[in-house]
Order: structure tokens, then sequence, then C-alpha cells
């Protein structure tokens, strides 16, 4: 079993809960840094906690912000950490036109102060700290060239994705200035039955299974023809952990290779539970960003040629299992209807 510790930003969020997981089963003492607020929002990790098989997991968490360069330092001196995954973010794309400034701020600049801290720290101590940044395919923006890969140049073409391309070379800038052990994950899309209810494929199965037990009739999506490639975030997280274990830091693409439109995987998920898209999918242009990205493909040829990395999950074994999640979510919310409970209503805004 491993001695090591990993300290992971935005381990309340769907990536950060998969890794959780995934470095605890190899035996990692696991801190997780989440904001404060005024109600839980540790749903996606409840469940470790009430494994009646671990009843003491090795994992603490630990009150911090991204937008605090004090708080951040003083967690990285107390966890100590051999391993740090920077997940956090303010990272629905669409939300960051409207919130510009503060995803500039969570995602570019806290990229810089947690690389500071971690530099700071590996120099006090003595002990190498490696370093995962969490990049995104959404640098590609407006694509140079299909399929992407580690090369491509980007074209960022929102406030979430000008920050990213800050943090990714804030990271390189690092490795290639102090020699830190700094790599960058360029993730595709991925999902999950954990996915939040506001991005778009997730918009999608929690619909169907609504609509199926007549809890809904429509959904209403933005741009249809849009493209992504899109694997299992379960699949990916296993990528951010095999890059912090080589000799040499570097950057990745992670991506299944395998483009599909909106429109597709929404007519996946409503055929997965019998359904015809076309009598429940609306249009409605609040929903289209101001500037869009219309075709995302990556190559994880480097990826899988230096550190054997496959994607294990098909987008249709994806949509299904999100459709499966969502129709017991759903069956849940009709028990509680029909029992005379009021439900609050489910619109799936922000995609």
């Amino acid at each position: 079993m491993s001695d090591k510790r990993a300290l992971i930003t935005g381990i309340t969020g769907q990536d950060g809960s998969y890794l959780a997981e995934f470095l605890l089963s190899k035996g990692y003492e696991v801190h997780g840094m989440i904001r404060r607020a005024s109600s839980f929002n540790t749903e996606r990790i409840d469940h470790i906690y009430q494994d009646p098989h671990n009843p003491a997991p090795k994992l603490k968490l630990h009150y911090g912000d991204l937008c605090d360069a004090n708080n951040i330092n003083k967690i990285i001196e107390e966890t100590m950490p051999h391993e740090v995954y920077n997940l956090g973010a303010q990272s629905h794309v669409r939300v960051s036109f409207d919130m510009p400034i503060y995803t500039a701020d969570s995602v570019g600049m806290g990229a810089m102060r947690l690389l500071e801290a971690c530099r700071d720290f590996q120099e006090k101590s003595g002990q190498q700290v490696r370093y995962y940044q969490a990049s995104s395919s959404e640098m590609f923006g407006k694509v140079l060239e299909t399929p992407q890969k580690e090369t491509t140049p980007f074209w960022p073409r929102s406030p979430y994705s000008c920050a990213k391309v800050m943090a990714h070379w804030a990271t390189v800038n690092f490795r290639e200035s102090y020699g830190m052990h700094a790599s960058c994950g360029i993730l595709f899309n991925h999902e999950s039955p954990r996915r939040g209810e506001t991005f778009v494929t997730r918009k999608i199965t929690r619909a169907v299974g609504r609509i199926k037990l007549g809890l809904q009739d429509k959904v209403f999506l933005g741009n249809l023809d849009s493209k992504r490639d899109w694997g299992f975030a379960g699949d990916y997280v296993k990528m951010m952990w095999m890059m912090l274990q080589q000799e040499q830091a570097d950057d990745y693409v992670v991506a299944t290779g395998r483009t599909i439109s909106v429109r597709e995987f929404a007519e996946m998920a409503f055929n997965a539970a019998g359904l015809n898209f076309d009598d429940h999918v609306e249009f409605d242009p609040r929903y289209l960003r101001p500037a869009e990205v219309d075709l995302l493909l990556g190559d994880a040829t480097k990826a899988k040629e230096k550190l054997g990395w496959e994607p294990e999950t098909t987008v249709e074994e994806l949509a299904q299992m999100m459709v499966e999640h969502d129709l017991e979510l759903a069956s849940r919310e009709k028990t509680l209807k029909d029992a005379g409970h009021k439900l609050p209503e489910f619109s799936g805004h922000d995609q």
C-alpha cells in the first residue's frame, strides 16, 4: 500500500470524487479542498465515509478557495502533499460569459497561486511535489486542425477557455523555469452520472428519466449540431494519476478519438429509455453561447504510446449508464410526488 499524500482541489466535483476513490484504492492519504457554503455540498463523496468496509477512510477535507493565496499556502503546509491535483474551477463554459472575472481569477490565477504555493513548499521542505493541471479541450476553441493533439495551437472562445490557457501555460512555465514535476492533462469532454445537472449531457439524461416517468414533457437545448469527443470521467481520472507516476513531467491529450453531435447523444439517451427524441426536444436560443465551439476531436496517441492508456467506456455505454442512473433518480422523485410531496422544478438551465 502507498504512503503517499495527495491534495485534490475540486474534490466535491465529478472528477474530484472519482479521483478520490481511485487514490484511496491505491492506499493514498487523500486531502480535499472545499469551499465553505451554508449548505452541504459533499454528496459526491459522502459514500466514502458511509462505506461499512472502510469505517475510517484516509480522506480529510479542508476549507479553502483558489482565490485566496494565504489559505492555499496554509493547506499545502499542513497537508505536505506528494501529489497535487488541481481540478477546482468555475467550470461551466456558458456561465463563464456571465462571470468572466471570477472565472479568470479562480481558473487562471487560481492555478498560479497553487503552483507558487507548491514551489515554495518544495523549496522550504526539500520534498518534491508533483502537480497535475486540469487543462481542457475547450482551449482549442476554433480549431486549427482536426484531430487536436498536444501541438495543436489554442484558439479559446470563452472566458473559461481563456483562463484555462493561462493555467496551462503557467504550469508549463513552472516546469521549465523551476524544474517542477508539473503536467497538464488536456481532457476532452468527460461525463458520468455524477455530472452536474446544468451540463448538457446530464441535462439530457436527467430529462429522459423524468419524461419517461411522466414528471415533465420537454427538454430545451441550445446548439444541437456542436460536436464533442465524449468519454467517461472514471476512465479519465486514472490518466491523471498515470501522468504523475512518470519520471518526467509532460502534457497529454486524453480523449476517445471519436466525436458525435449533441443531437446524436440526445438520440442515444432517448432511445435507451424507449423514447422518441423528436417528441421531446426543442431548441431554445437562450442556451447558445456568444461564441460557439463547433467541433472537438482528440488524438490521444501520445497517451496510448507513452503511458499505455486506453479509454474503456464507449459513448453508447456512457449514455446508457447515465440514463439508468437518472431513471432511478426520477423513480424516487415520482414516489415522493405520489406521496404528496412538492418537487422542485427541474429546468437544467445554464446549458
